[in-house]
């Protein structure tokens, strides 16, 4: 069996140099840009919590959307092929990372939780079953080396 690999690429700048160098731990800015070809640009910071830019997306964030993303990805892609017809798909996710010690924050664990609506003609049961191989098929869910969860909520239309 062949492997396939799929390559990702970007340009990530400091934007904050433009406020001053990194003299001190407090006094530099967190703000950075990531350019992706063909893509808007992604502007972020530092969680609040380590001096950060409140109004800008963080790591954090991006990594927790990723994982709801690729979730949900994955889900959609395996209800089309076992004819489960979903109307609406929203997740309302959250992740918890503890800082394991002064130089080792680390997610402990995140929870999806999908509230999907299907057909009035689709399984339900299998719709709920199916949250299981989605999150095995997911890549960024593969990639972790934490728990990601899911607590699905299934209804009919």
């Amino acid at each position: 069996m062949s492997s396939k690999s799929h390559s990702y690429a970007l340009k990530l700048q400091w934007t904050g140099a433009s406020q001053g160098p990194t003299a001190n731990y407090a006094g530099y800015s967190r703000e950075y840009r990531v350019d992706i070809a063909g893509k808007p640009a992604l502007v972020g910071s530092a969680d609040p919590a380590f001096r950060g830019d409140a109004g800008l997306h963080n790591p954090e964030d991006m990594l927790l959307a990723a994982l709801s993303a690729c979730h949900m990805l994955s889900y959609l892609a395996v209800c089309a092929l076992g004819k489960i017809k979903v109307i609406s798909y929203e997740d309302a996710a959250s992740g918890t990372m503890s800082e394991i010690g002064p130089q080792r924050p680390a997610f402990a664990e995140v929870v999806l939780r999908p509230r999907v609506v299907i057909s009035a003609d689709s399984d339900a049961a299998k719709a709920k079953a199916l949250h299981d191989q989605a999150h095995k098929i997911c890549f960024i869910a593969n990639s972790v080396n934490f728990p990601v969860r899911h607590e699905p909520e299934i209804s009919q239309a």
